[in-house]
């Protein structure tokens, strides 16, 4: 019983028609149960020869297939003609009757056979569907292994390269272990991106947690963007780290962010840092930081305040981010 249930069910949902058997023995118990309904209906009022097989025929089409439907419909045809439970139409009545009922029966039969085709496509785009994610997963999966392979295989040559140069070694080691990590945050998301929290605490949380404040609203950044991003805000906490606000016990950083008119605006704000009263050259975080955001038609300004350094940048993003 629980077999011919799943193979009717599978049949409702267009994955499969039912034997020829199965599918018969359905027309056939539900043109006995339209009998009875309408003979029960002849008790009440004159006998309704056509309208309970309609039922049955719909019944048999959705859940035996097209044969059962058309079974069911000749069967019913059959037995409105046969069957006369009193007061049935004869003659020409009785010719119309068959006629319309036939009509209305090729109708139903016809949308049941629409719908299991409607249905029967939709199963198999989603089986594709379905398909299709698991090998773009398997892909992606593949291109990430193959990414941090590659950036290690490129960390081991330039360590080698750079062995009698530990200042430059120590520089570079740092901002490809930041690109690193920030691929593994943007990995996280399918290679869309990450959002700007995840990335800052990323960067900061080796400072701890209590050094820093962030200010603003949960929001995404592309991929592109936020490898940029990162490299920006590496640069700035290795100079906190060094000349700014980590480089003492009591001083903080904090960081705040909006988005006007596609226009991203992020503010990194020192304080409680050493007092710098001369500023040096600009250096190559200056540099980097200028190039990171200028494919975003970008732009920053950095000063040397009394309380620390201010830094203010700004660069385009994309507007489905804008809150």
């Amino acid at each position: 019983m629980a077999k011919w249930i799943d193979e009717f069910r599978r049949g409702l949902q267009g994955v499969s028609v039912p034997s020829a058997i199965l599918g018969f023995s359905l027309a056939a118990a539900c043109l006995i149960l339209a009998t009875a309904l309408r003979f029960g209906i002849s008790f009440l009022r004159p006998d309704v020869p056509y309208g309970p097989y309609l039922p049955a025929v719909f019944a048999a089409a959705a859940f035996g297939g097209e044969r059962a439907g058309i079974a069911a419909a000749i069967g019913g045809a059959a037995l409105g003609l046969m069957l006369d439970f009193g007061g049935a139409p004869q003659g020409l009545a009785a010719a119309i009757l068959v006629a319309i009922y036939s009509v209305v029966a090729a109708l139903v039969i016809l949308g049941v056979r629409r719908y299991r085709s409607l249905v029967a496509h939709h199963h198999e785009l989603t089986r594709r569907l379905g398909k299709e994610q698991r090998y773009r997963e398997l892909v992606v999966e593949e291109l990430q292994h193959r990414l941090k392979n590659k950036l290690a295989t490129i960390h081991a040559v330039v360590r080698q390269a750079l062995h009698d140069y530990p200042v430059a070694w120590s520089k570079i080691d740092s901002r490809i272990r930041a690109l690193s990590a920030t691929d593994d945050l943007i990995a996280r998301t399918d290679g869309r991106g990450c959002d700007i929290i995840d990335l800052l605490r990323l960067e900061l949380s080796p400072y701890g947690h209590v050094r820093f404040t962030l200010d603003g609203k949960p929001l995404f950044l592309p991929a592109k963007l936020a490898v940029s991003l990162a490299l920006v805000f590496h640069e700035l906490a290795t100079n906190a780290a060094k000349y700014g606000a980590f480089s003492t016990p009591r001083g903080v950083l904090h960081v705040s962010w909006t988005v006007t008119n596609d226009t991203l605006s992020i503010v990194w704000d020192e304080s409680g840092g050493p007092i710098i009263t001369v500023p040096g050259k600009p250096g190559f975080g200056t540099h980097l930081l200028n190039a990171g955001l200028r494919p975003f038609d970008g732009k920053s300004e950095i000063a040397l305040l009394s309380t620390g350094l201010h830094c203010m940048m700004q660069c385009r993003i994309e507007s489905a981010n804008g809150q």
